[in-house]
């Protein structure tokens, strides 16, 4: 499947402000999956745009300015092929097939934080949540993650939402509402109470004909998780579409946490301005 991203991003202040150091994280990581074509970025106004990889190996930008501005607007479009199956087959090592089972000793030194919760869960609400899908000892580990994955839409109601930030597992448990974001990090979090090593994920929703949550148009940014096991390695959880496996989903960064994957941060001074306007604007399409 050969797509086409389009990603603009702009900011508008009401007077001249000086712009810090933006950080962007919108390049589509290249995998097995994954054939990255072409790739371009255009940020305006700008003095100069390094490039580097940050820890977990995903293309970080770094845009600087020299002159003071009123608008700020990043441009990003690329152009990739998908390869990801719809219905994937995952060889999963024997050891593995069934829940608990124990990492090798270098497996679990690899993934470390990725093992580790990150969120405050004192009560032990979401362990206790989490252990409600596990119905007996030993179980089926694709069943149960597949099921977990599924619970999460099944009693958390989906809910848009622009503002910045991330709710917290508990928040979401208790609010019964969340963004993909929420959906993507209660996953996570539930998954590491369990033991297993995961990461978050942030990318593109390409909406074909289907139906499709986190997306009103043909594509937008969205968030997932991605769950290490030993034979098939990282399987692929969207818990905000019920999915498994990434045919629609175009990743752009991975990290222990969602904070790591922000596609655009920085900062700007001014005595008296503020931020009057900000838009963003993702279109995924499909070129053949």
């Amino acid at each position: 499947m050969y797509l086409k991203i389009q990603h603009r991003t702009s900011y508008r202040y009401d007077q001249p402000v000086v712009l810090g150091d933006h950080r962007v994280m919108v390049r589509p990581r290249e995998s097995r999956d994954l054939r990255l074509v072409s790739s371009d970025l255009l940020v305006t106004p700008v003095f100069d745009i390094k490039w580097a990889q940050d820890i977990f190996g995903n293309a970080v930008a770094t845009a600087s300015f020299r002159q003071m501005t009123d608008q700020l607007v990043i441009d990003a479009v690329a152009e990739l092929e998908l390869y990801s199956m719809d219905w994937p087959v995952f060889d999963i090592a024997a050891s593995a097939m069934t829940y608990p089972f124990r990492y090798s000793d270098d497996e679990w030194t690899d993934l470390g934080a990725l093992a580790i919760p990150q969120h405050l869960d004192t009560a032990g609400r979401l362990r206790d949540w989490s252990e409600a899908f596990v119905l007996s000892s030993p179980t089926d580990t694709l069943s149960l993650l597949k099921d977990l994955c599924n619970g999460i839409s099944t009693s958390i109601e989906y809910q848009s939402r622009e503002a910045e930030g991330t709710q917290s597992p508990v928040e979401t448990l208790d609010r019964g509402w969340g963004s993909c974001r929420d959906f993507a990090v209660l996953f996570l979090e539930a998954v590491r109470s369990l033991g297993f090593g995961a990461r978050i994920v942030s990318g593109y929703l390409y909406r074909s004909d289907q139906t499709v949550l986190g997306s009103a148009d043909a594509g937008a940014m969205h968030a997932w998780a991605e769950v290490y096991i030993p034979g098939a390695g990282w399987i692929t959880f969207d818990p905000t579409n019920r999915s498994v496996g990434g045919s629609n989903l175009i990743p752009v960064a991975v990290a222990r946490d969602i904070t790591q994957v922000v596609p655009v941060s920085g900062s700007f001074v001014s005595r008296t301005s503020r931020m009057h306007q900000m838009s963003v604007d993702v279109q995924v399409v499909r070129l053949e």
